[in-house]
């Protein structure tokens, strides 16, 4: 067992990945961008078409931000996408669609950090840099036992003790290899709860699977993490094929996309402001409300659901955020709602 065949296994078994065939610096980008925060398996459901409607960082710059969003739909954390339209407006700008080699000219890019730099360097471009994500982080602290505690102190004990060759010191160092091999590892058999160590390639040198000691590594610090109630009411108003809705701003969730009217009815957060309180009259019991669950963040939600004939519609009209309401073409713009948007539609 050896970390050459942990990357005989990575190459064998996940070369068919979209975007490790046909590798371009581009599609790189593209990728570690996408990967950001969302599931392997969601990606590559995606990645394909958007390369095709975005095929170079010249195409993506010269596109418009709306463009932009809807190819990224299903995506999550529309932020991401705004910024990587930004970044190829800078990369044409400056280096005239040509990523540079340098870490810190890579890092000037808007919406790259150190880890998405590191990646573009050691898995695009093949250098010697280890782009330290989560599996990384997971993998390491188990082989080598290390004791910083999960986040930015275990990142920088790893980034100094690759950087002296204390650890990974292999002859024929592939930054691609290695980063693949060691992120698939860390997803496929070496994950938070559950471990197989049997399938481990490499845990002759594991110091944790010798001690009995797998999951105390990474070393963590107790969160509480307090969850939320929230229920909101969202209204459907029609007028003909249209309805009635807004666009998220920048400090909304899901930003970009359309939404319908959404009021907050109770919550025990006292400090949201995703959305307005609604302080028109109290629903009478009644009133039949559809009820729709979903998650979000910190958030457990009930979206009771109002659909109202638009003779009604000054029931939301007047107050101040109901300036921000149009009617949509609901044939023309469907896709650019939100996914409980889109529920909602479906269960009418």
């Amino acid at each position: 067992m050896s970390f050459q065949n942990l990357i005989k296994w990575s190459n064998t078994s996940f070369k068919d990945l979209p975007w490790r065939k046909n590798r371009t610096i581009y599609r790189t980008f593209i990728s570690e961008i996408m990967l950001q925060q969302t599931t392997v398996g969601t990606v590559i459901n995606r990645f394909e078409k958007f390369i095709k409607r975005f095929p170079n960082f010249d195409s993506l710059a010269s596109s418009s931000e709306n463009d932009l969003l809807m190819a990224w739909k299903g995506l999550g954390y529309y932020r991401r996408a705004k910024n990587l339209r930004l970044a190829a407006i800078y990369i044409r700008e400056s280096y005239q669609g040509n990523l540079p080699k340098n870490y810190e000219k890579i890092k000037l890019i808007p919406g790259v950090g150190e880890y998405t730099a590191s990646a573009l360097l050691g898995i695009g471009f093949n250098q010697s840099f280890l782009a330290i994500d989560a599996n990384l982080e997971r993998v390491l602290s188990r082989v080598y036992q290390l004791n910083s505690f999960q986040g930015k102190d275990l990142k920088l004990e790893i980034k100094s003790l690759f950087e002296t060759r204390k650890i990974l010191a292999l002859k024929n160092f592939s930054g691609r290899e290695v980063n693949e091999s060691l992120m698939d590892l860390g997803r496929e058999v070496c994950q938070a709860n559950k471990v197989q160590c049997d399938k481990c390639l490499i845990r002759n040198y594991c110091q944790a699977y010798k001690s009995k000691t797998i999951f105390n590594y990474p070393k963590k610090f107790k969160k509480h993490k307090k969850k939320y109630d929230l229920d909101l009411v969202r209204f459907v108003v029609r007028k003909k094929n249209k309805i009635l809705g807004y666009r998220k701003d920048e400090q909304s969730w899901l930003s970009g996309q359309l939404e319908l009217p959404t009021y907050i009815l109770n919550t025990n957060d006292k400090n949201l402001k995703q959305y307005p309180r609604w302080i028109g009259s109290k629903f009478s019991k009644d009133t039949k409300l559809k009820i729709i669950p979903s998650l979000i963040t910190k958030y457990k939600i009930k979206n009771f659901v109002l659909e109202i004939d638009y003779n009604d519609f000054n029931i939301i009209k007047g107050d101040s955020f109901s300036k921000h309401f149009k009617f949509y073409n609901l044939g023309l713009v469907k896709n650019e709602f939100s996914s409980i948007s889109l529920k909602i539609f479906k269960d009418l």
